[in-house]
């Protein structure tokens, strides 16, 4: 890429998509392009044909997607399939009859199967069974691998798909009931410290930033107990434990966390230095050709919860609901053909955690 080069990021204002935008911006490319919702209706064919005709970006970055943790994905079935689905159909489409010179397209790690080996190696996408509670976001993603492949074979496209592990990072999604596990975990135990504290002034002002079920920061204090009892947060009547968090399942499950900001800086990494040719070189039957990124580490989501609770300063107990389901018992990605390619993390989980803590407590 040049450095003023047209670079259009799908999903700008999400967790993947700001990131890319500010390692772009870093790296000093000067001429990006991005659209609002309200601006560009990604699930509207004619708005992105128009959009791609008009614009005519050299670069796309595709980070656009519907997102969500386990209770979202197995809750919001139809729409994940659905979105994802038209999403990236559009863009991907849109971006061939426009000759975009080359696109990145990001999935998850959720691609592959439940029982995988580990470490998941590119190899291992559909040799067995998905995990249920996120299989209809899964096949989305596994379709857009699919259709990067099969333009590039068929129309000599230069697409190329990247599977990112457990991202977390500024402008996380921080809703109860629909973000994923390391946000969830880390506002549970703020909002747990705060009850523990009786500071009603740093909860009213959580609540205000982001409400629970529509329960902002005026709302009563018996409502405001009530919303937080709903999502595992209350007083707790056991000796010296004045507060206890409950998390789903057992805890034992483990997984693997990637800071944004290594992410988007192995985004454009791809995007500057790795070709489609390069990837498929060799092949008979190409497939498979997507790139991992990731740690290569892993940690139980017991230690994890362990991890948040010092960083953000709770004293309290930490309580596991058995009857919710844990998903995917391990998902290690293994990152060796990125490193391969000359690419490492840099920020460590403990680094990072505390980062991302000190951004929400300070976020306006």
């Amino acid at each position: 890429m040049e450095k003023n080069s047209k670079i259009y990021v799908a999903g700008h204002s999400g967790l993947v998509g700001t990131a890319i935008v500010r390692k772009l911006q870093e790296k000093g490319y000067s001429n990006i392009v991005t659209r609002t919702h309200s601006e560009l209706e990604l699930l509207n064919y004619n708005e992105v044909i128009d959009f791609f005709t008009t614009e005519r970006p050299d670069y796309v970055f595709l980070a656009a997607a519907r997102v969500g943790g386990i209770l979202a994905n197995n809750t919001y079935r139809a729409q994940f399939i659905y979105e994802n689905l038209q999403i990236q159909s559009n863009v991907i489409h849109a971006s061939y009859l426009s000759q975009v010179k080359k696109l990145l397209f990001l999935g998850s790690s959720c691609i592959y199967p439940r029982e995988a080996p580990q470490p998941i190696k590119e190899e291992y996408l559909l040799t067995s069974p998905l995990e249920y509670t996120n299989e209809p976001y899964a096949i989305a993603k596994i379709a857009g691998i699919k259709m990067c492949e099969s333009y590039n074979l068929q129309y000599g496209t230069n697409f190329i798909s990247v599977m990112p592990t457990n991202l977390y990072g500024p402008n996380d999604n921080y809703d109860l009931a629909k973000s994923h596990v390391l946000p969830a975990i880390i506002r549970k135990m703020h909002l747990a410290k705060c009850l523990e504290c009786n500071d009603w002034t740093a909860i009213r002002n959580d609540l205000n930033r982001l409400p629970i079920d529509g329960v902002n920061g005026v709302a009563s204090v018996d409502d405001i107990i009530a919303v937080l009892a709903k999502y595992g947060i209350q007083k707790s009547a056991k000796g010296d434990v004045k507060v206890t968090v409950t998390l789903w399942g057992s805890g034992k499950p483990l997984r693997e966390f990637l800071h944004s900001s290594d992410m988007a800086d192995a985004c454009v990494f791809i995007m500057e230095k790795v070709n489609f040719s390069d990837l498929s070189s060799g092949m008979i039957e190409v497939r498979n050709t997507h790139i991992n990124i990731g740690t290569g580490q892993d940690i139980s989501i017991a230690d994890l919860t362990q991890l948040v609770k010092e960083v953000v300063g709770f004293s309290g107990g930490i309580l596991w609901d058995k009857t919710k389901p844990d998903g995917t018992y391990r998902k290690l990605l293994d990152v060796s053909k990125l490193h391969s390619l000359g690419w490492n993390h840099s920020i460590e989980l403990t680094q990072g955690v505390r980062r991302v803590y000190h951004d929400y407590i300070n976020a306006r």
